[in-house]
């Protein structure tokens, strides 16, 4: 648990705002009734046509915006700022969301809101937060089956496109995101039947991701396969901690590294982490360009889309091909 909260907030980069919990159910009762979506809490009945949608779940609303759906208000969970969202959704907004606290809820300013919907279909699963949110206003969380922060950007188009009632559009954007992989592994064959093993590093340590983790979701979209000795330590959750004796561990036919909260210097410094024979071999990539790293851990359609177009041709070229 100590883990993953560490792993988020590094990712996030969020100062916590705890606030208090809400008393009193709101009064939802005259939004006329919508579809009833799948979560991992049970069936949520949505109102039909939701327009004061709220999106708290890590990339709910680039979801929501690819959708053609403006929150009124989002959390920031990888701190972009602003509007809160990465550069591939630069001018979805008219009006810019008002931008809420991310692993500490204020649900008295949710509740100020007077939201419609809430979306919290990525995050830590916490039944708590969703009983308190569901006082507010109907709260669809992650499907069942999934480890905090672990739903994947095809479940999270699946929810958040039933959510607002368009559910077509929903299944357009999966083909739109499932089309580029195919043609990105098509550009790239040499990804295909690879090994790989993603990690990050902050604060001098070192993790590395697992399956339930959109990295390396990304990257087994793309043809290879997450190194089975890294698969082999995975938990509850889409992260493992390694030692400085298991940095070994990430060499795979394909390594990819990032930093979190700092720039690639400390990575391309490290003597351990560059004498692992991935990176002997030339086959490390660093990434260290802050857009795509937010790109490439965003788990968004938006984010992956550039992602695909963007990181693709760095691993393809770190195999020498």
């Amino acid at each position: 648990m100590i883990r993953r909260i560490a792993a988020v907030l590094a990712a996030a980069g969020l100062a916590l705002a705890g606030c208090g919990q809400v008393e009193e159910p709101g009064d939802n009762t005259t939004a006329q009734a919508g579809p009833t979506v799948q979560t991992r809490f049970g069936p949520v009945t949505v109102p039909a046509n939701p327009t004061k949608v709220i999106a708290l779940g890590w990339s709910d609303a680039e979801t929501a915006l690819a959708l053609g759906v403006q929150p009124i208000a989002a959390s920031d969970w990888l701190a972009f700022g602003g509007e809160g969202v990465g550069p591939w959704a630069a001018g979805r907004y008219t009006t810019p969301p008002k931008i809420l606290p991310t692993l500490e809820l204020d649900y008295p300013t949710i509740a100020q809101l007077q939201p419609d919907l809430i979306l919290n279909t990525r995050s830590d699963n916490s039944e708590e937060k969703y009983r308190e949110l569901s006082k507010i206003a109907p709260t669809v969380s992650s499907p069942a089956g999934v480890v905090a922060y672990g739903t994947t950007w095809r479940q999270q188009v699946d929810l958040v496109s039933q959510a607002l009632g368009k559910a077509e559009e929903g299944k357009r954007l999966t083909a739109e995101v499932d089309n580029a992989f195919t043609k990105a592994k098509t550009d790239h064959p040499a990804l295909t039947g690879k090994t790989v093993a993603v990690g990050a590093h902050y604060s001098d340590k070192y993790s590395a991701y697992v399956r339930g983790d959109s990295r390396v979701d990304f990257l087994e979209s793309l043809g290879l396969t997450n190194k089975p000795e890294v698969q082999a330590l995975a938990g509850e959750s889409f992260a493992v901690d390694l030692s400085r004796e298991q940095i070994e561990l990430l060499s795979a036919d394909l390594t990819v590294v990032f930093p979190i909260g700092t720039d690639g210097t400390p990575l391309r410094n490290d003597q351990v982490l560059n004498q692992i024979p991935s990176a002997k071999a030339g086959h490390l990539v660093i990434l260290d360009d802050k857009t795509l790293v937010n790109a490439f851990s965003s788990g968004s359609t938006l984010g992956t889309l550039y992602a695909i177009d963007k990181a693709t041709p760095l691993f393809t070229t770190a195999l020498g091909t």
